[in-house]
């Protein structure tokens, strides 16, 4: 049964949740800054937590996963809209908004549609079947006897829209989830390509990015870092920036020092001329001795992810051992916009306008290391320019905390520099990994074990920088820890999806790693697909079979293995050994396969790469990429192909050329010279076939393509050139050494 609220003078006498949307604002987070004083139920559980529908139609939907850049305010628009026959044109997103959003947790792991949209799914279909239930009572016929269009109910010659039903009400629904979701063959709208709406503003200029944002009285802040991550503040002369125009402080805690200025550049010129001195500190490994170091690192658990028949034994009566090991660089976000965020604290109250993927983490991250009530923060997104994982934004809201409260709650703005984002933001960690198989007399694989050495998950807030920095500040743990036995996401896909008769596969969960860690976009799934998949190449050259035959007889997965057949038919695929017949060509190229079933997001993903191969230089230059890619239902089939393509550029960028560098102290790539990414000249042409399955559940799409990257483009080197890239980025010097010691 309804229970409706009438007017919104009403509910605010009756203190119920107020329905309101915000979309219609000039600037959407300027409305979205005064609804902390609104009253609004944020239970994940209640149909009022994510939708509403005002006076007018307008349905306003409450997303706590947020658009990345990556198309999900479309995709999600398309799923309400779908569900409750209502055009697009008529249902507003509102995203990220701690006081306004449920909590649907960290937009990451490719679970924004697969959990955060099905979560909207049925919190519609609940809303549908209430307000389908009230009409049929009014007309005096069964719900069966009614049809919906356009946000207007139907039947027995009558017909009232939601917003005669509800409008400016509240539900007081808990979500049914046995409510029927619509039928997949009556959809108009999910499963159509639809244009983002994000992009018409960002093409015109007019969108405003988080490093666009602004407020009355609003201050700027830098951080000046620590000469080595470890060091600590020594002295400060606060008389070198005496002269510098608008600088209003200098703000010291403990090792935590920055300026606020009237001005940016009142604030970039202070950070600059303040002079300060720090201790010596060179905690950090040797960089020539880095896997030597990950190996040697304390393991704080294992996870055994796969476990089949008896290894060791087979292992031990194998006619044939091959083994190989396989290293990944730790890289950074490398955001093209550095991180941005800003803080205001009135009365009390912290009010935070971030970019952050977790605003309801970051809000109980502010909350401790404000030593705050948690009610008293609010956390609002402001989309920036991207991460892809945690990269600096948290960081940068926490910079802007302590400078508000150091002067006197004013707004704070913080926005990072180049070297501030390179050399302090959270890094992909390095990981390794020991590959084995037996093979019989017959050739017949009988035997595979891998041994991954990977950073213990927990799934954890990274700690901010300033909480870390202003020693002392209180920093609560945020989540649950690790536990034996739960999944952890740097361990997936370290299991094969392929079936043999004795497997093992293990993950080293390590205790520490050099830099503060934190995912990057595919953690530990591009790590471990790159190993695996690599690794079955390996064991196709050995045993003298194709190698897409080799994974063909070995997937018993119906699925998997028509997405690879799909593959083959669009990439042309013959069947041959690698590699091709040797030449003395300069320029050499080669084609490689690979592929995945996605974890935690059960995606199916394969990839053919082409890559020209100089053997003068060492330069890989990567032609053609060819993907098939299966996420089940799709929603948005150009928003998936936009996603793919952009996994594949980037994850090209991630393979060939990135790399963090660093001394005993600190990280020295601080600029895009010394951490270059791919450029525009270097894009591959990407072909992609999408396998639609609109009667099963979507899965993911931000992440599964990125995993098949490096073993595709290595797999592909070794079928031009006939060495082996192990080691991850592909930089010439690396192949040149291969091709010589080959």
């Amino acid at each position: 049964m309804l229970d409706f609220v009438s007017t919104r003078r009403g509910i605010l006498k009756t203190g119920g949740a107020l329905v309101v949307t915000f979309a219609l604002a000039a600037k959407p987070y300027a409305a979205l800054a005064r609804s902390s004083a609104l009253t609004k139920t944020v239970a994940p559980d209640e149909v009022d937590g994510f939708l509403s529908i005002d006076a007018d139609g307008q349905v306003t939907v409450y997303s706590g996963k947020v658009d990345l850049g990556t198309g999900l305010r479309t995709a999600l628009t398309q799923i309400v809209a779908e569900e409750l026959d209502v055009p697009i044109d008529r249902v507003r997103l509102i995203q990220g908004d701690t006081a306004l959003t449920p909590d649907q947790g960290v937009t990451a792991a490719s679970l924004s549609i697969q959990k955060g949209g099905m979560e909207l799914r049925q919190a519609a279909a609940t809303a549908r079947k209430a307000l389908a239930e009230l009409a049929a009572k009014r007309f005096g016929v069964p719900v069966t006897e009614l049809r919906i269009e356009g946000g207007t109910i139907k039947g027995n010659g009558i017909s009232a829209s939601y917003a005669e039903l509800i409008g400016d009400g509240t539900f007081s629904l808990k979500i049914d989830n046995n409510a029927p979701a619509k039928d997949p063959a009556a959809y108009k709208v999910v499963g159509k390509s639809v244009a983002r709406l994000d992009i018409p503003d960002k093409a015109t200029g007019r969108f405003s990015f988080m490093h666009d944002f602004r407020v009355a009285g609003m201050l700027h802040g830098r951080v000046v870092r620590p000469l080595a991550i470890g060091a600590s503040l020594e002295s400060v002369d606060e008389s070198s920036v005496s002269g510098v125009p608008g600088l209003l402080k200098v703000v010291r805690e403990r090792n935590f020092l920055g300026v606020v200025a009237t001005t940016e550049w009142g604030a970039i010129q202070a950070a600059r001329k303040l002079k300060a001195t720090w201790s010596n500190w060179e905690g950090l490994p040797d960089r020539a001795g880095l896997w030597d170091h990950v190996r040697a690192t304390r393991i704080r658990s294992d996870a055994v992810t796969s476990n089949v028949g008896d290894s060791a034994k087979a292992m031990g009566d194998a006619s044939k051992r091959i083994s190989a090991t396989y290293d990944f660089a730790i890289q950074t976000h490398g955001s093209i916009g550095p991180s941005c965020a800003v803080v205001a604290i009135n009365d009390g109250k912290i009010t935070c306008w971030s970019a952050s993927q977790a605003t309801q983490s970051l809000r109980r991250q502010l909350a401790a290391m404000m030593d705050v009530p948690l009610d008293d923060v609010h956390c609002l997104y402001v989309e920036g320019s991207g991460c892809y994982g945690r990269n600096g934004h948290e960081d940068a809201a926490g910079d802007a905390a302590l400078l508000s409260r150091a002067m006197g709650g004013r707004p704070v703005r913080v926005q990072w520099m180049r070297a501030d984002e390179h050399g302090w933001d959270p890094k992909g960690p390095p990981t390794l990994a020991d590959l084995r198989a037996g093979i019989d007399a017959e050739g017949r694989i009988i035997a595979w074990e891998s041994e991954f050495f990977l950073p213990e998950d927990g799934f954890a807030p990274v700690p901010l920088i300033a909480a870390t920095l202003a020693a002392g500040v209180p920093v609560a743990p945020i989540m649950q820890p690790y536990r034996q036995g739960s999944p952890s996401m740097m361990a997936s896909n370290s299991a094969i999806p392929y079936s043999l008769p004795n497997i093992k596969t293990v993950a080293h969960l390590l205790a520490e790693t050099p830099f503060r860690w934190s995912w990057i976009r595919s953690p530990g799934r591009m790590q471990n697909a790159f190993a695996n998949e690599c690794f079955v190449d390996e064991i196709a050259a050995s045993v003298g079979v194709d190698p897409l035959d080799l994974r063909l007889s070995h997937l018993k997965d119906a699925r998997g293995a028509e997405l690879l057949r799909r593959l083959a038919t669009l990439a042309g695929w013959e069947s041959r050994l690698s590699p091709r017949s040797p030449t003395q060509s300069d320029v050499m190229v080669g084609r490689g396969i690979s592929y995945a079933k996605d974890f935690p997001s059960p995606t199916y993903v394969g990839a053919v790469a082409e890559v020209e191969v100089d053997r003068r230089n060492g330069e890989i230059r990567v032609q053609r990429f060819f993907v098939v890619h299966d996420c089940g239902q799709i929603i948005n089939p150009d928003g998936v192909r936009n996603q793919i393509e952009g996994n594949i550029i980037q994850s090209v960028s991630r393979t060939l050329k990135e790399e963090v560098l660093f001394d005993r102290s600190a990280v020295t790539s601080l600029h895009w010279a010394t951490y270059p990414i791919l450029t525009f000249p270097e894009v591959p042409d990407v072909i992609i076939e999408l396998v639609d399955r609109p009667t099963e559940k979507p899965s993911g799409a931000g992440e599964a393509a990125a995993a098949v990257v490096p073993s595709a483009i290595s797999n592909a080197v070794f079928d031009a050139i006939g060495v082996r890239l192990r080691s991850v980025p592909f930089t010439p010097a690396k192949v040149l050494a291969a091709i010589e010691g080959h």
